[in-house]
């Protein structure tokens, strides 16, 4: 097993980090390796957004809802970002009625997680921690706000980078058979039973952990979590459109 793999293998989210500072050249280079990120038809509509600014930061971890946020070394947010494509067109007196459409809109989208994959990738081969904050996106308005976003972009994901001041465990995931097909979806007969045994693995798992003396399965995180839609994340069309887009 190279060492890439194993580095995957072994991906923990990381929440505590030391007060050591990435060197500039660190993060050049993993600013690199997410340039040189695959893209959709090769128009790279996507951009990133270093966050440097204590105050900001601290802003940001409000609408997370994650005080660890705004402690985190490095943060980089991940937007979808049609604007500069569209501006391109404009200079040349083209206008560029695609650059808003439902397609172009998810092709950003997707540039931009893969984007961020790989930065989370490199800087763990370097030995570096990493977090996503998925959690950006409770109060979209108020984050455009603050990164003045223009027409045609969107906030997809934040990454927080820096040195781990943790181990935490490695938390078990699902297994491969729940989630991988061959040719067709495979609809099972009895998923309660499929993953019975993960159940225990993960009430184990937050068990050792004692976080709160939380003891979770998975079935019962899958009604907790799903049971009702976030109302301001179930508002995100809403968002998305008045950035500009057909949606």
């Amino acid at each position: 097993m190279n060492e890439t793999i194993r580095s995957q293998l072994n991906h923990r989210t990381i929440r505590e980090f030391t007060q050591e500072k990435i060197s500039e050249q660190t993060l050049n280079q993993l600013l690199e390796v997410a340039n040189s990120t695959a893209s959709s038809t090769h128009l790279q509509s996507y951009s990133m957004i270093r966050i440097v600014e204590s105050e900001l930061k601290q802003a940001i971890s409000e609408i997370a809802k994650q005080e660890y946020l705004a402690r985190v070394p490095e943060l980089i947010i991940f937007i979808v970002d049609q604007y500069r494509n569209h501006q391109i067109g404009k200079e040349q007196g083209v206008d560029l009625e695609a650059t808003s459409d439902m397609n172009t809109f998810t092709q950003g989208f997707t540039d931009a997680c893969l984007a961020a994959q790989n930065l989370v990738i490199a800087a763990e081969s370097l030995g570096l921690g990493t977090v996503y904050f998925g959690s950006i996106l409770n109060d979209v308005p108020k984050l455009i706000q603050l990164l003045d976003l223009p027409q045609l972009t969107f906030p997809v994901v934040g990454v927080g980078l820096g040195f781990a001041n943790q181990s935490p465990q490695l938390k078990p995931r699902l297994p491969i058979g729940t989630k991988f097909f061959t040719d067709k979806y495979e609809k099972k007969k009895d998923y309660l039973d499929l993953i019975k045994e993960y159940d225990q693995i993960l009430n184990q798992y937050y068990d050792l952990r004692d976080t709160n003396n939380r003891v979770d399965t998975f079935r019962d995180q899958v009604v907790t979590k799903l049971r009702t839609s976030n109302p301001k994340r179930s508002q995100i069309v809403k968002h998305i459109q008045s950035q500009g887009f057909k949606i």
